[in-house]
Parts: structure tokens; C-alpha cells; sequence
């Protein structure tokens, strides 16, 4: 693989988390990129891992889920070779972001995560937000892991209904 394309690859990813200034999830990522046809997923792949590993993103995980955001540096290095990337690979990126905007941020604002905890049970952490405003954050301490994940798997499903519910009692 030609260094210029796996270079070109890597702008369009950190363009992308740029442009949107929420976290992508890796499927989000690969959807656009994969879709176009831009590059296959080994390729793709490898050129997260180098920029993993070069720290122009950072990750976070959660529940077999992970997220990409771009790091101060990864907005340096795109400032100087941004002119590398086609005007119509931006465009294509633009449109996507601008067609996928509503999922994307769904998607990014909210999160659900557990962890074991010194008291041999496991706490589970419901966060749901808005322009990086925490709108609730819900801790809550279960037996076993089973549950756990559970409580996780059906935060992301109804978190709308548990949010209105919540408001709805308490206002």
C-alpha cells in the first residue's frame, strides 16, 4: 500500500472527527469509508492502530463499543496537510455527516457502561447527553454481571422513555 494513500486515509478519519466534534463510534467510521469504497477493512484497521498509536485519536470503550475522538495534536496535523484531501472527498464526507447528523449524535450522547466494584458487585453508569451537557447520569450497583449488561443493553434501547419518565416524576 502506497504511503501517500494510507496518509490520505488517516486525514479523512481524523477530518471526520474533526468535523464533528462529538466522538464516531468505529462503525460509523467505517461505515462511510467502507461504503465509498475509499480503502478495505484491513486497511482501515491499520490506519485507526497508527493513529491510536501516533495519539492524533483517542479511544474510549464501552460494553464491546468503541469511540474515536480527535486529539489536540491530530487537529495540529490536520491543519497542515488538510490540503491533501480532494474537494470531493470533502464533499463526500460533508454530505454524510450532514445526512447521518441526528444518528451520529445519538449515538456519541449516549452511554452505558459497568465495572466490578471492591464489594464483589458490579456498578453500572447511564449517562445520556446534550451539547456536552451531562442531562442525567444514573449509578446503580447490581449482583452479577448478567445484569449488568443487561441494564446497559436496555439503557441504550429506551433511554428516551427512562429520561421522560424521570423528568415527568420528579418535575
Amino acid at each position: 500500500m502506497p504511503q501517500d494513500l494510507l496518509t490520505l486515509y488517516k486525514l479523512i478519519v481524523l477530518y471526520m472527527l474533526d468535523k464533528v466534534r462529538i466522538k464516531l463510534a468505529y462503525s460509523q467510521i467505517s461505515s462511510f469509508i467502507l461504503e465509498k469504497e475509499y480503502t478495505n477493512f484491513m486497511t482501515l484497521q491499520q490506519v485507526i492502530s497508527d493513529l491510536q498509536d501516533t495519539e492524533l485519536i483517542k479511544t474510549d470503550t464501552s460494553l464491546n463499543r468503541t469511540f474515536f475522538s480527535i486529539t489536540e495534536e491530530g487537529r495540529k496535523t490536520l491543519s497542515y496537510f488538510k490540503y491533501r484531501i480532494s474537494d470531493a472527498i470533502i464533499n463526500d464526507i460533508d454530505t454524510f455527516l450532514s445526512e447521518k447528523h441526528l444518528e451520529l449524535k445519538n449515538e456519541a450522547s449516549i452511554t452505558a457502561k459497568y465495572y466490578k466494584i471492591p464489594s464483589s458487585e458490579y456498578q453500572v453508569e447511564l449517562i445520556a447527553r446534550e451539547k456536552n451537557v451531562e442531562l442525567v447520569n444514573i449509578k446503580i450497583s447490581v449482583p452479577v454481571e448478567d445484569l449488568a449488561k443487561t441494564i446497559c443493553e436496555n439503557w441504550y434501547k429506551s433511554n428516551e422513555q427512562i429520561y421522560k419518565y424521570l423528568m415527568e416524576e420528579l418535575i
